[in-house]
């Protein structure tokens, strides 16, 4: 079984973290004032950002290498909705994407999708059954 490292350590006397993983270049996280200082991504924002980067990766690999689709870009809008009881975890999440290709259409994009769902993404496979996540998309083509 892989496994996967990550490093965080205190960068003030709040809440505000450093993290890195593999040597990439660290993020900081922090939380809104007056718990932190605001000046760095929430572990909510964080989730978001996953959920979307996999969503996204998944999608334009399996567009472009499996179905040889030629997918200029993808821009990924994702907005969730926060219980007002503790704990205030997300219980809906919406993702939009906004998809730019040449030969694309919305059928071949909803089975697309349908596998990203139940067989490819595992932040998505982590989340099912926690939180609603609807996924809307817009297909511009391009010449």
């Amino acid at each position: 079984m892989d496994s996967l490292s990550v490093t965080m350590k205190t960068i003030d006397d709040k809440v505000m973290f450093s993290a890195d993983a593999r040597g990439n270049p660290a993020i900081v996280i922090d939380y809104f004032p007056p718990i932190g200082t605001g000046k760095g991504y929430t572990s909510m924002e964080l989730l978001m950002i996953s959920l979307g980067s996999c969503v996204s990766t998944t999608l334009i690999t399996l567009l472009r290498n499996r179905m040889n689709k030629t997918i200029a870009g993808i821009v990924t809008e994702v907005n969730g909705t926060i219980c007002d009881e503790h704990p205030k975890k997300l219980n809906q999440i919406t993702i939009l994407l906004k998809i730019n290709a040449q030969d694309l259409t919305n059928t071949e994009l909803q089975g697309a999708l349908n596998i990203v769902e139940t067989k490819v993404c595992p932040v998505w496979a982590m989340l099912k059954g926690n939180v609603t996540v609807n996924v809307k998309s817009e297909i511009t083509i391009t010449e």
